[in-house]
């Protein structure tokens, strides 16, 4: 029989080249990628998917996606995008379902214990989206620098490490105060005005940031430097409309000559017959402080509740008033109105001010009296070592 045309012409180590390249073929779809890679593909692919759509997006999604072009060249507008809010939810298993977290910062120092304790949260990050406000000085300048740079160096690295979308806003206002140092921040002279401010701030970056698919809102000031890496999951785990847990700070105690620990937000607290009659007496435009000798309120205050013996992290009070140091809010309820007055309501301003206004809204109001967090202080973590509270 005649050898085909075609064969006659083949070379045998053609035939065996051929034969090893489509074995080798095989072996390369058959065999399990790497892990690592695969996962990292998968978050990539799922963050391009989970983009924005044109550039008036809510900040809540990052925006990858180009604007459309015009057959004439001219850039098309934005298109008109309908958002149903009946299909968020804001749930005790915020993870499963996939809510979107806001963690919201008035920043006016940068510390970058602050940013490492964000960056440990174990919350998936891409369901995180960060904010930032900064006043326009020289101290607002220098965090907003350092702020910059931290977020260049997450925000480029491991893709698991890098947020949804980062918004920084700089006030349009003067700060009251242009020193930050503690004493001066702290004096009850320097209360009414500043946080007044506080609260033009606080609103301005809720209401920018906040988006259509946003379910709960952190509020975490700039120098809270540790707290549980769960923290997002043990506070809207409790799926309570507003939860503040209890913070902290470590000093040095001269007389006994070693560090110890000490309440550090006051403004926690169930509310008393006595400061409701204060209250009561007050001119319109009058405030209630809390923590100053020069005006006792004798309200209960959830600072002092903890108990250090036997600690229970699960445990709830009812609160009429809460800090802001990592205050989770459900999305929906700064939807419904609840902001920080800047302005005596019901002679409270700022994150009190926003509990009574919750509350007037019909919201409930919690705290975690023996959950804590640490404010920022010249020492090591002290959490772990003096508090048996697993973090």
């Amino acid at each position: 029989m005649a050898v085909a045309r075609s064969m006659r012409r083949t070379s045998p180590v053609s035939l065996v080249l051929a034969a090893l390249l489509a074995f080798g073929f095989i072996v390369f779809m058959l065999s399990p990628s790497s892990p690592s890679a695969s996962a990292s593909a998968v978050s990539s692919h799922q963050r391009q998917q989970d983009a924005a759509e044109h550039p008036l997006s809510p900040p809540t999604k990052p925006f990858l996606k180009s604007q459309p072009v015009r057959s004439d060249g001219i850039q098309a507008a934005p298109p008109v995008v309908h958002y149903n809010l009946n299909n968020l939810t804001s749930t005790s298993d915020s993870i499963a379902n996939r809510e979107r977290i806001l963690i919201l910062t008035p920043l006016a120092r940068f510390y970058q214990e602050y940013w490492d304790n964000l960056v440990k949260l174990s919350y998936p990050h891409e369901l995180i989206s960060l904010g930032f406000i900064a006043p326009k000085s020289k101290d607002g300048n220098a965090a907003v620098a350092a702020l910059e740079k931290a977020i260049a160096r997450t925000q480029s690295g491991p893709i698991d490490t890098r947020f949804a979308s980062i918004s920084i806003l700089r006030q349009d206002f003067d700060p009251p105060l242009q020193s930050q140092d503690e004493k001066v921040r702290h004096k009850m002279s320097s209360q009414k005005e500043r946080r007044e401010s506080m609260s033009r701030a606080r609103n301005s970056l809720v209401f920018t940031t906040m988006g259509p698919s946003t379910s709960w809102v952190l509020w975490l000031d700039g120098d809270i430097v540790e707290t549980p890496s769960s923290l997002i999951q043990d506070l809207t785990r409790h799926d309570q409309p507003v939860i503040v847990p209890n913070c902290y700070q470590r000093y040095y105690d001269s007389d006994s000559r070693k560090w110890d620990i000490r309440p550090y937000d006051y403004n926690s607290w169930i509310d008393s017959e006595h400061a409701q009659r204060l209250a009561a007496e007050m001119g319109p435009d009058d405030i209630l402080l809390e923590g100053y000798a020069e005006l006792p309120t004798y309200r209960t205050l959830m600072a002092f509740l903890a108990n250090l013996k036997d600690l229970d992290p699960e445990r709830m009070v009812a609160l009429d008033g809460v800090g802001g140091t990592a205050l989770m809010v459900k999305a929906d309820v700064h939807r419904d109105g609840a902001m920080f007055p800047a302005f005596p309501f019901y002679h409270l301003v700022e994150t009190e001010g926003f509990a009574k206004m919750a509350k007037r809204l019909g919201y409930a109001v919690f705290g975690l009296p023996d959950y804590f967090v640490s404010d920022k202080c010249p020492c090591p973590s002290f959490l772990s070592k003096i508090l048996a509270f697993n973090i």
